[in-house]
C-alpha cells in the first residue's frame, strides 16, 4: 500500500502538470460503471457519476496538496468550491500523459478508472489494479470524517506533543508500540513498511506495549518514524510490488530496507522474524529489538 513518502511523490510528480488546468471532461471505465450500476460504489464513492461529472467537469484544479496518505485536488467554478479527496488504496496511482497508451506500466494501462481530461492536452488518470483506491467529491474537507481527528503531519512542530498526549491516552496503554504508531490519530500517514523500519532504527521489538516504553524510548521511536518517512521521501518511496510515480518510474526506498521483508539482520547478522501484529506482518529482529 502506497505510504506517505509514495503518496507525497504522486502528488509532486502531478502538480505541475494540473495547477490551474480546467478539467473539461470525465471518463470511466466500465469496471467503475458496471459496478455503480449494480450498487457497488467502485472508487468514485457516495455519489453517483452523472453527479460527479456536473461537479468536476469545468472546474480549475487550484491547488493540489498531500494530507497523510489521500491526495486533495481543490477545484473552483464561479463561486463554487470543491475538493476531490483521493486514496491510493493498495495498488492505485495517477499519471499524467497525453495519451493512455503512454502508462508504461501495462497493468496500470490496462487497469485505468478515471481519466480526467485537462484544457492544456494533458490527461489526468488514476488507475488501481485492485480497485480498493477511492476518489470522493465534497465541497469540504472538513466533510471528510477521516480528516476530523487525524493527527498532525509527522514534520509539523506540533506533531510530537501531539503523539506523547495520544500515547497518554489509556485506550493506547496496552496495545503494541507497532500497532500504536500506525493509528492515523497518532501519527498521519506511517504505514507498515516505514512502522517495521523504524522500530528497528529503534531497537524497539514491536510488541512492545506501550506502558512499557520509557519517555526516551517514546521520543526515539517518534524522531525515527519522521526520519525513515523524510527518508523515504528523498528516496521516492519504496516500490516492492505495484507503486509507481507519475511518470511510471520506480522508488528507491526500497534499497534502503533493513528488516522488511528481509531475511537476515544487517546489524547482528541473526534472522528476521515476521509476526502479525495489530492485523499486519511484523518483520523484526528479535536480538536486536528489545
Amino acid at each position: 500500500m502506497p505510504e506517505l513518502p509514495e503518496v507525497e511523490h504522486v502528488k509532486r510528480g502531478i502538480e505541475p502538470f494540473v495547477i490551474n488546468q480546467i478539467i473539461e471532461s470525465v471518463e470511466f471505465s466500465d469496471k467503475v460503471i458496471d459496478g455503480k450500476a449494480s450498487g457497488r460504489d467502485t472508487i468514485i464513492k457516495q455519489i453517483d457519476l452523472p453527479m460527479f461529472k456536473n461537479r468536476t467537469e469545468g472546474y480549475k484544479i487550484t491547488r493540489v496538496e498531500r494530507r497523510s496518505k489521500y491526495i486533495l485536488l481543490y477545484l473552483e467554478k464561479d463561486e463554487d468550491k470543491r475538493v476531490l479527496v483521493s486514496h491510493l488504496g493498495m495498488t492505485g496511482g495517477y499519471f499524467v500523459v497525453n495519451d493512455l497508451t503512454e502508462i508504461i506500466v501495462p497493468n496500470y494501462q490496462k487497469h485505468w478508472h478515471v481519466n480526467f481530461k485537462l484544457s492544456n492536452g494533458k490527461q489526468l488518470i488514476f488507475s488501481d489494479i485492485r480497485r480498493f483506491g477511492e476518489i470522493k467529491n465534497v465541497d469540504d474537507i472538513t466533510a471528510y470524517t477521516s480528516f476530523e481527528k487525524m493527527a498532525p503531519e509527522p514534520f509539523d512542530d506540533n506533531a510530537y506533543t501531539h503523539y506523547q498526549k495520544q500515547l497518554a491516552l489509556p485506550r493506547y496503554q496496552n496495545k503494541p508500540i507497532k500497532q500504536v504508531i500506525l493509528d492515523h490519530h497518532v501519527i498521519a500517514g506511517c504505514g507498515n513498511i516505514y512502522a517495521c523500519e523504524a522500530l528497528f532504527n529503534a531497537r524497539i521489538h514491536p510488541k512492545r506495549k506501550v506502558n512499557t516504553l520509557t519517555k526516551q524510548e517514546q521520543k526515539c521511536v517518534f524522531d525515527e518514524v519522521v526520519a525513515v518517512l523524510t527518508l523515504g521521501i528523498e528516496q521516492g518511496g519504496t516500490s516492492i510490488s505495484d507503486y509507481r510515480h507519475a511518470d511510471g518510474q520506480t522508488g528507491h526506498m526500497q534499497e534502503y530496507l533493513n528488516v522488511y521483508k528481509k531475511k537476515i539482520c544487517p546489524v547482528c547478522g541473526g534472522p528476521i522474524e515476521t509476526e502479525v501484529i495489530g492485523g499486519r506482518n511484523s518483520h523484526f529482529c528479535p536480538n536486536c529489538q528489545k
